[in-house]
């Protein structure tokens, strides 16, 4: 493969290099929230800021952590977790959003997935169709045990991964829209938890590379209790999903040190 990066030692597109990062790395979507989470790492400093990329390191319970941002979607998410790996990083949790679908998920609740509806195209390049899209079942404990330390309310099971935001707000106005409508209400009734962006893209990739992956999402508001008339504010903090993912990393480290 051709080093785009021209021998700097960084990744061409995060902008990070051997040492930069810890092995746990938490992948929000928004560049702007990589520093409220360095907030909760002890000595945090920024190592990188490359496009849609940005990257914090410091420390929990003494052990090396870091924070990138991957944008929307599972091509840059993707690229974020190729290029942390290639400089050693080997687990992962997604903090982000999504909009709840099954009418139990309130607005403010925390989704932990354990695997994902594979609606997106960059899975697809990386395996089958076929092959599940599962998150690791060691984050998916930690993430529990972390939401249960915080006695935030939270939901595990399936979430649905696509690649429009649009294509499922106003799935009547496009083109696809009774395919798209079609499929939303499969998922409905198949039990799916929520709609988002980003975790069957992280999980297949996960599976390549042999590292562990999980998903803790915020639900802001769930368009299923609208349309049954069922209270549904908008909830935009997602300080509970991302302290959930502090404590299921304290967690591992714990458990990887007993190890």
């Amino acid at each position: 493969m051709i080093d785009y990066s021209e021998g700097s030692g960084k990744q061409y597109h995060v902008g990070v290099g051997q040492g930069d990062v810890g092995r746990y790395v938490i992948l929000p979507g928004d560049p702007k929230r990589c520093a409220k989470i360095a907030a909760y790492f002890d000595e945090p400093r920024l190592v990188a800021d490359s496009r849609e990329f940005v990257t914090y390191t410091g420390y929990l319970d003494g052990v090396k952590v870091s924070v990138t941002s991957t944008g929307i979607g599972g091509p840059s998410a993707s690229i974020a977790m190729e290029e942390l790996n290639a400089v050693g990083a080997d687990t992962f949790i997604r903090v982000g959003t999504c909009g709840g679908m099954d009418l139990n998920v309130k607005s403010g609740d925390l989704v932990i997935a354990t695997g994902s509806v594979r609606m997106e195209g960059t899975s697809r390049e990386y395996a089958p169709i076929e092959f599940p899209a599962v998150a690791n079942l060691e984050v998916i404990n930690a993430l529990v045990e972390g939401a249960q330390v915080i006695e935030a309310p939270y939901h595990t099971g399936i979430v649905q991964c696509k690649d429009s935001f649009y294509g499922q707000h106003r799935p009547e106005t496009l083109p696809n829209g009774a395919e798209l409508l079609r499929k939303w209400d499969a998922w409905v009734q198949l039990g799916c938890l929520a709609s988002e962006m980003e975790s069957s893209a992280l999980f297949v990739v996960a599976s390549y590379l042999r590292v562990r992956c999980g998903t803790v999402l915020l639900a802001v508001a769930n368009q299923e209790r609208a349309k049954a008339g069922l209270p549904n504010p908008q909830v935009h903090d997602t300080d509970k999903a991302i302290r959930a993912a502090i404590e299921a990393l304290r967690i591992l480290i714990r458990e990887d040190e007993k190890q």
